[in-house]
């Protein structure tokens, strides 16, 4: 991790007081996590990666000929907790914020996890994560982004979502200025309002202000934040719900049930 005086200062007034007073568990990649009716695998965790691969995946992997390294990522981001989560014939997979290389290092040049249904997208839907070799070799049916109008779902993400083999939706949080009109998905796969409505919802990708101190005032959020419930059977059948205006989609049976 990248040692700042900001994450000094949490580490001591926040992170070191609540993990004295509360029982944590450090996971390493291969540890599996005790959760009722759940099989919860880590899968990365402190800048390390799975090397064996989970069962029934460990095919060669295809898309990593299409991921080509970026620069070391130095930040906190590369040493996020991952996990491949299964129940039953459901499968989620939730990388935290691990970022692009990373994903090389768990997914090249065989692929360690096999497919999805259910993919949460990493890092906000950030193109410093979500390579093709973890999202298209992943085969999810479904993607959720946890973005902000002004954070994620940025263009070149959004390319490797929407060219995703079998994927049939993506959900967003919120809707990225970022992309515009151009990388955007309908509203009823969209949680929230923009918090500043326009009287046009730009096509163009939008430029995003300084940061630092020129950096404008974060708008004023709009009201009720709203969110998406998954429900899932065991059978590989899932629902997720938009809770802002309750439009559900059902994902029946299990396609990418041989891993």
């Amino acid at each position: 991790m990248q040692a700042t005086p900001a994450t000094d200062d949490f580490f001591k007034t926040v992170y070191e007081p609540l993990t004295g007073k509360a029982m944590h568990t450090v996971v390493k990649p291969g540890d599996s996590i005790p959760v009722k009716d759940l099989n919860w695998k880590v899968v990365a965790s402190a800048g390390n990666v799975l090397k064996t691969n989970l069962s029934g995946a460990g095919r060669a992997n295809p898309y990593c000929a299409d991921s080509k390294p970026q620069d070391p990522d130095p930040t906190e981001n590369a040493q996020s907790v991952s996990s491949y989560i299964t129940f039953g014939k459901f499968h989620v997979v939730h990388m935290g914020d691990l970022t692009f290389n990373k994903e090389l290092d768990l997914m090249c040049p065989n692929n360690r996890l096999g497919t999805a249904d259910l993919f949460i997208v990493s890092h906000h839907g950030q193109a410093i994560s979500n390579s093709p070799a973890l999202v298209h070799a992943l085969h999810p049916r479904a993607a959720i982004i946890n973005n902000g109008t002004r954070k994620g779902g940025q263009p070149d993400a959004m390319r490797v979502l929407f060219s995703s083999p079998g994927l049939e939706d993506v959900w967003q949080m919120h809707f990225s200025l970022l992309s515009g009109q151009e990388y955007t998905v309908p509203g009823a796969f969209i949680a929230n309002q923009i918090d500043q409505p326009d009287t046009a919802i730009p096509v163009a990708a939008w430029t995003p202000p300084p940061q630092g101190q020129q950096a404008p005032p974060a708008p004023v959020h709009n009201g009720k934040a709203y969110y998406f419930k998954i429900v899932a059977q065991q059978d590989g059948t899932f629902t997720i719900t938009n809770m802002r205006n309750n439009f559900s989609k059902t994902y029946r049976g299990n396609v990418n049930a041989t891993r």
